[in-house]
């Protein structure tokens, strides 16, 4: 007798049994089954006879979309890897990092449901949510306005005390394309140096620079920019906002950059912000962008 056949013969006699002693309950407990279970036995029974008993074959698991197990790793990865700090690497942009550098095509709520199923849903307590949404309104042609600021920094070193450096930020605001260069000091003299840097790195035309009212960005460096054939505005006092993209830009910095350096000295410092600078322009997806890089914008706008 084969496992089939016995399995039909136990289930039979379960139905004999409840039959002739006319108590489903007690047969039940007797053999150790649920109600349900013996309900569905005694339908397939009347239904289909022996044929009804017969165990039937389990559906595959083995969905054709679900992501694969690199995939998986991939995503665990990613979220694992960017929960250091207040980063955050959301299921969009894990979308996007598989697609552009893993060449793996899946979707938020994919991800969503991979992160989840892990326990790795929700940001850590220590990372803030936004409490305001701002309207953003950025200016379609690249150089019509770039901003402009400079961020005070303590950097660990290897060996001895704390060091401050100030690196300054330029992002122009339709494609926020950057430059990126540090100083010892915030002074006018570094300022105008910075804004030549930032002439010869961007490739467009610059038509406004606009800075906060920092004793760096005064007469010296106001008119070296109009000598450029550049307007400088000032943003309102006390109005950071107005200048929202390179603030935002300066905690990706820091998030992102400066959080996991240790100085050395200026030379391997220089060489650092350079790649990273690099690497912010043409390789890592933005969010303003929907996953393109701010060079990828670029191109689209001066086509």
């Amino acid at each position: 007798m084969t496992e089939a056949q016995r399995e039909i013969r136990r289930k039979k006699r379960v139905l004999e049994y409840a039959e002739k002693l006319g108590n489903i309950n007690t047969t039940c407990r007797r053999f150790g089954i649920a109600r349900s279970t013996f309900y569905l036995w005694r339908d397939r029974y009347r239904e289909l006879g022996e044929a009804g008993l017969a165990r039937r074959r389990r559906c595959s698991h083995n969905h054709p979309n679900k992501t694969p197990d690199e995939g998986v790793e991939k995503i665990l990865q990613l979220r694992r890897t960017y929960h250091m700090g207040r980063i955050r690497m959301g299921p969009i942009r894990i979308v996007w990092y598989l697609q552009r550098y893993h060449d793996i095509k899946t979707s938020d709520a994919t991800v969503y449901r991979v992160c989840k199923r892990h326990g790795l849903n929700r940001l850590p307590n220590r990372v803030g949510r936004r409490a305001v949404h701002t309207h953003r309104y950025p200016k379609q042609v690249p150089g019509h306005h770039v901003q402009v600021d400079v961020k005070f920094l303590t950097l660990k070193r290897e060996r001895g005390g704390p060091v401050r450096r100030d690196p300054y930020t330029a992002i122009d605001d339709a494609t926020r394309v950057r430059a990126l260069k540090v100083y010892p000091r915030h002074t006018q003299a570094n300022a105008i140096d910075f804004v030549n840097y930032v002439v010869k790195k961007f490739s467009f035309r610059i038509r406004t620079i606009r800075t906060d009212r920092g004793h760096e960005f005064q007469a010296l460096f106001h008119w070296h920019v109009a000598d450029l054939g550049m307007e400088h505005v000032y943003i309102k006092a006390r109005t950071p906002q107005l200048n929202g993209k390179v603030e935002r830009s300066h905690r990706t910095d820091k998030d992102e950059f400066y959080q996991l350096l240790t100085y050395r000295d200026d030379v391997d410092l220089k060489k650092k912000l350079a790649a990273w600078e690099r690497f912010y322009n043409y390789d890592r997806p933005h969010g303003a962008h929907k996953g393109k890089t701010p060079y990828e914008a670029l191109r689209e706008k001066l086509r």
